[in-house]
């Protein structure tokens, strides 16, 4: 795989082509807020909702030559993402300091707050602690410019990194953990080794808030970060749910955020939680959606709208939506070819023929980039302009 970025639609489709019937739910990425004291008087303080409001952005090769980033194409969403999807916030994810640090720079033109994660997978540590270094060093120039910018040191290390669990690629590691053929006490062990490195090199060029992308459940010493972060996909009908899932990252009295959220285009998505993407065949020489199952936009619209109002009402520090764009995860007139389904993304991709992408493939809105369109817009404008 070699410096290839993975992003998690890439990782999960391979880990279904590898044979993995099953994952380990999507992980929490971000910062909770603590609760703000009360004033005097014993007033409680007025509502603000989540400081942050964005959506995830891809920075890396695609599979084809015509699906990885691209610096004109690039440009134009981080326009709509400000413009019409009301963001305030963009996470730039990926491999490549150059791309990372032109979509953060981007963003940061039109008034956005940015964070920058870096997920170099699949090579020696070492390597993986350099790209952060210079991913930092970046974002420490762009802050002193005047970005507001955050450095997340990674993402998930106990699949990305080699060494921790067993298996040359992300692929055979989560094929050895959903077998059982690992440690966990041993990969701790490693993690608890490693997350301090990569805190301590991100200070040394970083004077910014820092945090980790961890998995949901994941234990991380948060005292090395300023942020709590968590990727977090869990659905439930009653919303007090979220508030007790969420409420023992507050203990570290450190921001929380929600870095990753979402769900899939189809009836029942939001049931299986972080398993969503896992109703495609990828062993067929075309991959195929297995089962009878219907695509709903609108479920995935529903279940955003639900999620992003219990943030708000739990006063969150960030919420960012995974993710805007998969361009090699294209939506097909017929279903079974019609990957898009399997998609977290708020738009879906139109490839310039059926089987390729071409020169010409572009994105089309689903409902669900309404929706949220319409929840940044309107919760931006109860709580006021983000400091």
């Amino acid at each position: 795989m070699g410096h290839e970025g993975m992003t998690r639609g890439r990782f999960l489709a391979g880990a279904a082509a590898a044979g993995a019937a099953t994952v380990a739910a999507p992980l929490l990425t971000g910062p909770a807020a603590a609760a703000a004291p009360r004033p005097a008087g014993g007033e409680a303080p007025p509502r603000r909702g989540l400081t942050y409001r964005g959506v995830l952005y891809q920075c890396t090769d695609g599979e084809t030559p015509h699906t990885g980033w691209d610096s004109t194409r690039m440009r134009a969403d981080v326009r709509t993402i400000r413009r019409s999807l009301h963001a305030n916030s963009l996470v730039a994810y990926g491999t490549g300091v150059e791309r990372l640090t032109a979509t953060a720079a981007e963003a940061a033109e039109h008034g956005m707050h940015v964070w920058l994660q870096p997920r170099l997978a699949d090579v020696p540590e070492r390597e993986i602690l350099d790209h952060l270094a210079e991913t930092g060093r970046q974002a420490e120039r762009l802050r002193r410019q005047g970005a507001r910018v955050y450095l997340s040191v990674g993402c998930e290390f106990v699949l990305f990194v080699p060494g921790i669990a067993p298996g040359d690629n992300a692929y055979e590691r989560v094929r050895n953990i959903l077998a059982g053929n690992w440690d966990p006490e041993e990969a701790q062990r490693k993690l608890d080794r490693l997350i301090p490195r990569a805190a301590a090199t991100a200070r040394k060029v970083f004077h910014g808030p820092i945090t980790y992308g961890a998995a949901f459940g994941d234990t991380v010493d948060w005292t090395l970060f300023d942020i709590v972060s968590v990727n977090y996909y869990s659905y439930f009908a009653d919303p007090s749910g979220y508030a007790r899932e969420l409420a023992p990252y507050r203990k570290w009295g450190r921001p929380v955020a929600v870095t990753e959220c979402g769900t899939c285009t189809f009836d029942g998505a939001p049931e299986s939680g972080g398993m969503g993407w896992d109703v495609v065949d990828y062993t067929k020489p075309k991959p195929e959606v297995r089962g009878d199952l219907r695509r709903s936009e609108h479920t995935q619209a529903r279940y955003l709208t639900q999620v992003l109002n219990a943030f708000e009402d739990l006063e969150l520090h960030a919420a960012m939506v995974y993710e805007f764009v998969s361009p090699d995860q294209p939506h097909r007139g017929e279903r079974r070819y019609d990957l898009d389904m399997a998609g977290y993304t708020l738009t879906k991709a139109i490839w310039g023929t059926e089987d390729d992408p071409t020169a010409r493939w572009h994105w089309e809105p689903k409902e669900s980039f309404h929706a949220v369109a319409r929840h940044f817009a309107r919760a931006a404008a109860r709580s006021g302009p983000t400091g």
